[in-house]
């Protein structure tokens, strides 16, 4: 049961834990340090967010529950929230991960994704609530260039991420050469990165479990320390990407 506030003569403010709790990665310490830097109190925040962002419903509750991370601001109030603090909507969430994060962190409305890549409004919003990209590979270009995004971030997007995982954790623990074609049809670069990566990937896998091995462990420590690389394969690849040096021609 909650407990009424403190504050005499002032009726009790709604839950703050209507508001969605964390459906994205709000930056709770955040909104606490620009909050504090700014000498607001969470009253000062709740006003501004009343009236001149056309939230009537917010209390300095919810703020601090904001704050306290017990519950996360819906998309226009984290909007209204960030010009209240004089910030931009991207540093009050963590890394985005969805569809939906990356634009709120640009500060564009649906309307504003659809009409740049294409979408009916109703189609494009359909997309953000199933995390179920549909869109040509033009498209998907278009949509990574208003967004901002890179490629791991695309192929998260898109919905690639689960079958790039798939492929990856086949390349490196059998015949990688039989998966450059299939990667690259999710990750449109140069062949040769690709195939560099793939190679890479299978000789630390092959020789992380046999170092395991040699090292004195058993078949069931290489297996879970093979398991552990395999659940990263992902971040391993891209890692890959971004750091090994460029496969010399010829």
């Amino acid at each position: 049961m909650r407990r009424p506030s403190a504050r005499p003569n002032r009726p009790s403010p709604s839950p703050p834990t209507q508001t969605a709790p964390t459906i994205r990665p709000f930056n709770a310490p955040a909104a606490r340090w620009l909050r504090a830097a700014l000498g607001m109190a969470p009253e000062h925040v709740a006003h501004g967010m009343r009236v001149s962002y056309g939230h009537p419903h917010i209390t300095p509750d919810h703020v601090m529950a904001w704050e306290r991370g017990a519950a996360a601001p819906t998309d226009s109030e984290l909007t209204a929230l960030a010009g209240v603090l004089w910030c931009s909507p991207a540093e009050l969430i963590g890394k985005p991960r969805s569809l939906r994060e990356h634009r709120i962190a640009r500060c564009l409305a649906p309307e504003d994704v659809a009409r740049a890549v294409g979408h009916d409004v109703h189609a494009y919003l359909r997309m953000e609530e199933t995390d179920s990209w549909r869109g040509t590979e033009r498209q998907a270009a278009a949509l990574a260039d208003l967004l901002g995004l890179g490629l791991p971030d695309l192929v998260t997007v898109t919905g690639r991420n689960v079958r790039l995982g798939e492929l990856l954790r086949s390349a490196a623990t059998t015949r990688w050469q039989a998966y450059a074609r299939p990667v690259a049809k999710l990750v449109p670069l140069d062949r040769r990165f690709l195939e560099h990566a793939l190679r890479s990937l299978h000789e630390d896998y092959q020789g992380h479990m046999a170092t395991t091995l040699s090292w004195g462990g058993g078949s069931g420590d290489a297996g879970d320390a093979g398991q552990e690389f395999l659940d990263r394969i992902v971040e391993h690849f891209w890692t890959k990407l971004r750091e090994d040096p460029a496969p010399e021609t010829g």
